[in-house]
C-alpha cells in the first residue's frame, strides 16, 4: 500500500492522501489516472486494468486489488 500511496502522492501533487480517500475527490481525472496505471507497471510490475482503477478509487481499494492478483 506504501508504494501504492507514493504513487498517488507524486501525480495527485499531494503529501496528505489517506488510503480511504476517493482519487476523484482528490483532483483525479483520466489523464493523472493513466500516469498511474504507467506507474503501477513500470514500478511495480502490476498492469491494471482502467476499469479496475475506477472501480477501486482508492489507494486501499487498489491495494486490496493487486494483493487478489495471482
Amino acid at each position: 500500500m506504501d508504494e501504492v500511496r507514493a504513487i498517488w502522492c507524486r501525480e495527485l501533487e499531494r503529501s496528505d492522501i489517506t488510503p480511504e480517500q476517493d482519487f476523484f475527490a482528490l483532483g483525479g481525472h483520466s489523464v493523472i489516472m493513466a500516469r498511474i496505471q504507467r506507474a503501477y507497471i513500470d514500478e511495480m510490475g502490476f498492469e491494471i486494468p482502467m476499469d479496475e482503477m475506477y472501480l477501486n478509487p482508492t489507494v486501499a481499494s487498489i491495494s486490496a486489488y493487486m494483493e487478489s492478483l495471482p
